[in-house]
């Protein structure tokens, strides 16, 4: 898998992942290395096959020299690897650089699949039925059973993988909800023998194509090991296996150690590297370091080879020496992520859609832009990225308008009878909490911004900050008032997974229990709707009902900032990013 692009190629990636920071940007790592290491060409010798079609190889340097390290920064880690599981963009990250897809999109066209793990494949003209042939002598990394003891070594990636992917992804009994809406069309997978298999589909879904190419195998020797019938529940609560990554991708997880750093080291058992398509760093670390401050620190320091910068270190920080002498480059994109208000509306206060666009209409974004995004980020009006078609660019911005909220929560009925400056209604104030995640600097100069502008229309608004797990947890619990995240999007949207309401109960990902019934129809529509106008279309009228509705107070998508040590070369920009899996050290 390609660092990065991991929220479109890997089959967690396929539903919208939740984001830590406002954005998500890629990430890099790093270790020392022996003496001697630097300058060797190939750890795995010279590509085999360069004659044979494979994702996105004309981007890599093939006499680029191996060797050499990379180190990034964690603000927060993973509760654990398992992505099946635990939908959270930093675990889908490390896990997406430890595995790999049937297919990948093409870096420069993303709309398009190149294979991968799959030579070949044929589809039907009605999209129902896809013929896989995989590639021979792929091997998932060598690793330890942790009930047994066992060195399992040379174990190859076969169709039953990817079989035992879909059943246990539809497995009711194990958590993946956010991922098996993605699947709940897919009526089942026939293993023709180890390296043919035939995905079909009960109806047609536009999906279908991301979601078939964008499957992961999930090796089934290493997680059901055990005598008897499946058992869903073990595969979730089965902490040692949910700690470690065994997967066939470019980088293998050496070392996690909690609160400190995770660590991988390039997979001695690659297939790529016979195609031409093995990365030249040996090593990826992430340092887990919490506060902002630290982490430019460290990167002063070169204790950090690459960083995400806030917007006010992008521009207060844009004349350090270290961005002129060489030693790092800045780089600015924008990328398929929206950051939101979310109303959880199993409060009353929030049922109401005055009361929603009441507040959306005291968000001042155009100063929030200014003063803690320092303009670098676009405000958005709905979940679809704004440079892509599906976003109707026609709809005004919501406007910064404090008279007219007052004016919609009086018309809902609050009103500040009693004179103490917070309006209610039927006894109840309009009172309510924020989250906000630890350590987070656009959400701790944002929220009390928020918090001003609220209490002046006679809105008691309350600041909760909480570590990032404990963040996750109330969310997957629906237990808070209101949240202020990101959603990370693909080129292939599907609202389904955080806006149909059948997504409310269990751990969907329709965390603010948002239900209309004309926009789960739309939704339905435009899974179905394989004609790119006519999905535009539906697009438009949905992003037009959620403008009105606002469960989401839409705010920003963020460009991504990156700095990146001048020591790498092959930094490449695309239309989704940089991929750092084809650097190289110089």
């Amino acid at each position: 898998m390609r660092k990065k692009f991991l929220i479109q190629l890997i089959a967690l990636a396929l539903a919208p992942v939740l984001l830590f920071f406002s954005c998500v940007a890629w990430r890099a790592c790093h270790r020392q290395i022996t003496k001697g290491q630097r300058g060797r060409v190939g750890l795995y010798g010279p590509p085999k096959h360069l004659d044979v079609p494979i994702a996105n190889r004309k981007f890599y340097k093939l006499n680029a020299p191996d060797g050499g390290t990379m180190t990034q920064a964690l603000a927060a880690e993973p509760a654990h690897f398992n992505t099946i599981i635990l939908n959270e963009a930093t675990a889908a990250e490390i896990t997406g650089l430890c595995n790999s897809s049937l297919g990948e999109r093409d870096w420069e066209h993303p709309e398009e699949f190149l294979p991968l793990l799959a030579e070949s494949w044929q589809i039907s003209e009605d999209h129902l039925r896809y013929d896989i042939t995989l590639r021979k002598n792929v091997w998932y990394c060598d690793y330890r059973d942790p009930d047994s003891g066992e060195m399992v070594r040379k174990l190859e990636v076969t169709a039953h993988d990817f079989k035992f992917f879909i059943d246990v992804v539809q497995n009711e009994s194990v958590n993946a909800a956010p991922l098996r809406v993605y699947y709940q069309d897919l009526d089942r997978i026939e293993v023709l023998d180890d390296y043919h298999f035939t995905v079909y589909w009960k109806r047609p879904f536009y999906g279908s194509l991301s979601a078939t190419l964008g499957m992961s195998p999930l090796p089934k020797k290493f997680y059901w090991n055990y005598p008897g019938p499946f058992d869903g529940s073990r595969f979730n609560q089965d902490h040692q296996r949910n700690r470690m990554i065994v997967g066939c991708g470019p980088y293998r997880l050496d070392e996690w150690k909690r609160d400190q750093f995770i660590r991988l080291v390039r997979n001695e058992n690659y297939f790529g590297s016979d195609y031409g398509i093995a990365p030249r760093i040996d090593i990826l670390e992430f340092k887990i370091i919490k506060h902002p401050n630290t982490r430019f620190q460290a990167l002063r320091a070169k204790t950090l080879d690459a960083l995400n910068l806030t917007p006010d270190q992008w521009v207060n920080r844009a004349r350090d020496p270290m961005f002129n002498n060489g030693s790092f480059h800045r780089y600015r994109y924008l990328t398929p992520v929206y950051t939101y208000i979310g109303y959880n509306e199993k409060n009353p206060i929030f049922q109401d859609k005055q009361v929603r666009q009441a507040l959306s209409s005291l968000v001042d974004r155009e100063k929030i832009r200014r003063d803690v995004y320092f303009d670098l980020a676009e405000c958005v009006n709905g979940p679809f990225y704004l440079q892509s078609a599906y976003c109707d660019k026609t709809l005004p911005p919501w406007r910064y308008d404090p008279e007219h909220a007052k004016h919609l929560l009086s018309q809902a009925g609050w009103l500040d009878t009693d004179g103490d400056g917070i309006r209610e209604k039927s006894g109840r104030k309009l009172s309510f909490t924020i989250l906000q995640v630890a350590n987070h600097p656009i959400q701790q100069k944002m929220l009390p911004l928020l918090k001003e502008s609220f209490a002046a229309a006679g809105i008691d608004m309350q600041i909760q900050t909480v570590e990032w797990s404990v963040y996750v947890r109330k969310l997957d619990e629906r237990d808070f008032d209101v949240c202020t995240l990101g959603w990370s999007g693909s080129f292939d949207p599907d609202l389904y997974q955080i806006w149909h309401s059948s997504q409310i109960a269990g751990s969907g990902s329709n965390f603010i229990g948002y239900h209309n019934e004309e926009v789960d129809r739309l939704i339905e529509e435009m899974r179905v709707t394989f004609d790119l106008n006519k999905r535009i279309e539906i697009a438009h009228r949905l992003e037009r009902i959620l403008y009105e509705d606002q469960p989401y107070t839409f705010l920003f998508t963020p460009y991504a900032l990156r700095a990146i040590s001048g020591k790498f070369g092959n930094v490449r920009e695309f239309p989704i990013g940089i991929p750092e899996i084809i650097f190289y050290e110089k």
